[in-house]
């Protein structure tokens, strides 16, 4: 069943949640081809028929999706309604047809228009790039980009549209910008009287881990949509259902948020304790650089670490998020320096790959090894103290506006900023991801009414 969550019959909660806000605040997939015939047998009448091998047993999937929820409802929630829908590659039931062909072939149900996040409907844009509207060329769908001229569906957009389904598949990240889209589509969608229907996913890092810096008010942007820790440790679900029962969340004004009319439709069989291995699930592309599992993990650890300083994520082609390397000083130095760390759960090993050239490089891979004793937000800030170190002069100091700006945003710490300048170096780095720890577990205690997953 759909979790419906109507804001307006959450006033009362307006007080007791005055101390969260305080806290809390970054395509169509290949269709799937129906299964070729299989030939007639043409054996001669008099062959002896062979004993075919029994069929191999059909997958086995713990987790049902949003998605796969809904149509096992029967489309319940939006049957008889005219349908928008914000997704992109990696909307997919569990089989891995896409959202968009579910939705088109489902009774009762009239899907109108599409709208795409960053990267685009096929999660195959460059970060950051601004993408023109365009139409699906699959379905003929008409595509409204929420990476382009507007972050937030417009009235013009919405025109006709009884709900708006959203499912994207978030990291669990908050920098990672598609719970952003899905702030941003609430808010739109609110200040137009449009429902949101919300098709829930996997936090592919599980629901326990919460870890770095939460976000200063004053640095919400679309890098950085929740005041939430860096790792957060929610279902893109959860967040929207936060968005709109907390005031603040949303840059609403309070009788909008009231009015809004949000639809969940949670999992079934996902716990907080899965990680993506565990739900059985093929992990479909994100983005052109979290193409894996693998790399979903290494966003979370070194992402920030690679915005200023010199440190590089990958190593040639491979390994995004998961291989680093440092312009002047060889793998062996950076390897040893990242064993003196002594950091919890990690292990680092040498890895040599092909770059575009076809030529060698070297990297240094970043390996979990211990996923409870793994702490995800210690090794980037650790790589910023390393720059200090290495580079001639603190980095940090010498950063142009728009890169400061930037990397303020996607941290979210003016302290921690601050900090960094002014130390370089002799930055307290255990000082800083101490409170934040401290700070995690409190969030943890505070969000737990938004759960719809147990342990």
């Amino acid at each position: 069943m759909a979790a419906t969550l109507r804001p307006r019959v959450l006033s009362s909660l307006t007080a007791t949640l005055s101390l969260l806000i305080g806290f809390i605040g970054c395509s169509s997939a290949a269709r799937t081809s129906p299964p070729a015939k299989l030939a007639k047998d043409s054996a001669p009448e008099t062959a002896v028929t062979a004993q075919l091998p029994p069929a191999p047993p059909a997958p086995v999937f713990p987790v049902m999706l949003g998605i796969d929820v809904l149509a096992s409802d029967g489309f319940a929630s939006i049957k008889g309604k005219r349908i928008g829908l914000l997704t992109h590659a990696a909307g997919v039931d569990r089989r891995g047809v896409s959202t968009i062909d579910v939705l088109r072939h489902a009774p009762g149900v009239k899907l109108v228009a599409l709208f795409s996040p960053e990267h685009g409907l096929n999660s195959l844009e460059e970060a950051g790039e601004n993408l023109p509207d365009t139409v699906d060329r699959h379905s003929g769908l008409p595509v409204h980009s929420l990476h382009g001229k507007t972050r937030k569906p417009t009235r013009e957009m919405l025109k006709g549209i009884d709900a708006l389904v959203i499912d994207l598949q978030d990291i669990g990240v908050r920098s990672y910008t598609y719970a952003s889209a899905m702030r941003y589509a609430l808010e739109g969608c609110f200040e137009n009287n449009v429902e949101v229907v919300v098709l829930d996913r996997p936090n592919p890092l599980g629901g326990l881990k919460m870890d770095g810096p939460s976000m200063d008010a004053d640095l919400v942007s679309y890098v950085g949509a929740f005041r939430v820790p860096y790792i957060h440790g929610l279902t893109i679900g959860e967040l929207a259902r936060m968005a709109a029962a907390a005031p603040g969340v949303l840059l609403v004004p309070e009788s909008v948020r009231l009015r809004g009319h949000l639809v969940v439709v949670p999992m079934r069989g996902w716990r907080r304790s899965m990680r993506w291995p565990d739900t059985g699930l093929a992990f479909t592309p994100t983005s052109p650089f979290v193409q894996d599992y693998a790399s979903v993990v290494g966003y979370a650890m070194t992402g920030l670490g690679c915005e200023i300083g010199g440190f590089s994520h990958g190593v040639g082609r491979s390994h995004p998020f998961r291989g680093i390397a440092y312009k002047g000083r060889t793998v062996e130095q950076l390897q040893k320096e990242l064993e003196t760390l002594r950091l919890p759960g990690l292990a680092f090993a040498k890895v040599t790959a092909a770059d575009a050239s076809g030529k060698l490089v070297m990297g240094v891979y970043v390996e979990v090894t211990d996923w409870d004793a793994w702490r995800p937000a210690d090794l980037s800030f650790c790589l910023m103290r390393l720059a200090c170190k290495w580079s001639p002069s603190n980095p940090f100091a010498n950063a142009s506006a728009d890169k400061v700006s930037m990397f303020n945003k996607l941290v979210g710490s003016h302290a921690w900023w601050n900090a960094l300048r002014r130390d370089g170096a002799r930055v307290d780095v255990e000082g800083f991801l101490a409170d934040w720890r401290q700070r995690a577990l409190v969030y943890q205690q505070q969000v737990r009414r938004y759960w719809l997953y147990s342990e």
